[in-house]
């Protein structure tokens, strides 16, 4: 099948992805004129941005039951509400209504991340092929664009209200690239009976391995800035190439990925990306100079791009028929909390022993991936003969 081909099936879920991409891209490069526009320090800053992904976990939890309401508009209102949502904090320019319009923003962000990715595992299982690698490689790269273009409007010195209100409209038109015929994503709802609601360990291993892969893209996304700059020396032009260096890898990555999933078993594929991910660290870990973390990064960036794909295909795979949109949602929601703890626990590792440990201890985490993933596999396998694969 054609990559043309694959992208149009893929379409709904790959405009979810890009337009999250695009909304927190665009957050994280207009932050500075947010904490002007506030006049708070960075401990301020974070303590009131704190009500985010409390909001976004509250979303995750009733996403399964909101989906299953609006049945085949569900992916395209969830995209939309976060749109909207990503339009109120530049309008927030007093301290206590910043809060309320970041738990907005969260909340379209929690309920659009566990739909999306039930969308793109029921679509693979549907069609038989390999979707999540091209889905989240439309994040990476919404994320990149969102970015550079809010750095354009911000050397025009458009204010956090309009740079957000104008990228918050392009994720609207996104939203309507997510609309389709037959859109409902089955399965969300909880089946009444027996132990129907008894979802196992799949969703378990596999929001593990998420989680795992969110921590190592959190350690380098937020921290190898500050390792390049005061661990080694480096100026902050120097410090702004690491994070830029891994989504740009991680988006290729992803891209290449696309295809190497068709060919190679997951299983190994969730290994050597792990393994790869972990020498990357230890590269970054060890690094002397710039360059030697520059190449950490990527090579951490490589490795980490497959695993939160490849889960999630595998805890879509792996769950029966009836139950895989809630796997994929449970899995989703465990993953978000390398999001939610990474940077705590990175940060007191980092202030107690050192930047250097922070990557030592997200290549020792990575180790943990190999186990879950055999396990999970195995889980495949015996659901395969009962529910046989269409691959």
């Amino acid at each position: 099948m054609s990559f043309l081909t694959t992208l149009t099936t893929a379409r709904p879920a790959v405009a979810a992805f890009a337009a999250m991409g695009i909304l927190w891209g665009t957050f994280a490069a207009v932050l500075p004129d947010i904490k002007t526009m506030l006049g708070v320090d960075e401990t301020r800053l974070g303590l009131v941005m704190f009500m985010t992904p409390l909001a976004a976990v509250t979303a995750m939890l009733l996403a399964p039951r909101i989906g299953a309401a609006l049945g085949g508009i569900a992916l395209p209102v969830a995209v939309l509400a976060m749109a909207l949502g990503f339009s109120l904090p530049g309008h927030a320019q007093t301290l206590w209504l910043f809060p309320l319009a970041m738990m907005a923003a969260g909340a379209g962000t929690g309920l659009t991340d566990v739909l999306m990715n039930a969308r793109v595992a029921a679509l693979e299982n549907a069609r038989g092929l390999h979707l999540m690698n091209l889905c989240h490689a439309a994040y990476s790269f919404g994320y990149a664009g969102g970015a550079l273009l809010t750095g354009q409007m911000r050397a025009a010195h458009w204010s956090p209200a309009m740079v957000m209100g104008s990228m918050a409209a392009l994720a609207v038109l996104a939203a309507l690239l997510t609309l389709e015929r037959h859109g409902r994503i089955d399965g969300l709802a909880r089946p009444k009976g027996p132990g129907a609601a008894h979802l196992g360990l799949v969703p378990v291993l596999g929001g593990g391995m998420v989680l795992i892969a969110f921590l190592t893209e959190n350690a380098a996304e937020n921290w190898s800035a500050l390792h390049i700059e005061k661990t080694l020396g480096g100026s902050p032009a120097h410090g702004a190439m690491g994070p830029a260096a891994l989504a740009l890898t991680m988006g290729i990555a992803r891209l290449v990925g696309q295809g190497v999933a068709t060919r190679v078993d997951e299983t190994r594929l969730l290994a050597g990306g792990a393994a790869v991910a972990a020498a990357g660290a230890l590269i970054a870990a060890m690094a002397t100079s710039p360059a030697m973390a520059y190449a950490g990064f990527i090579i951490m960036g490589i490795g980490a791009s497959v695993i939160a794909p490849t889960a999630f295909s595998l805890v879509g795979r792996a769950a029966a028929p009836e139950a895989r949109a809630r796997a994929v949602a449970r899995a989703t929601l465990l993953g978000y909390f390398g999001y939610f703890f990474g940077p705590p626990l990175l940060g007191f590792l980092a202030g107690n022993f050192g930047l250097r440990m922070a990557f030592v201890f997200a290549a020792v985490m990575l180790m943990a991936i190999p186990l879950f993933a055999r396990v999970l596999s195995r889980r495949l396998t015996a659901a395969t003969d009962f529910h046989p694969s269409p691959r």
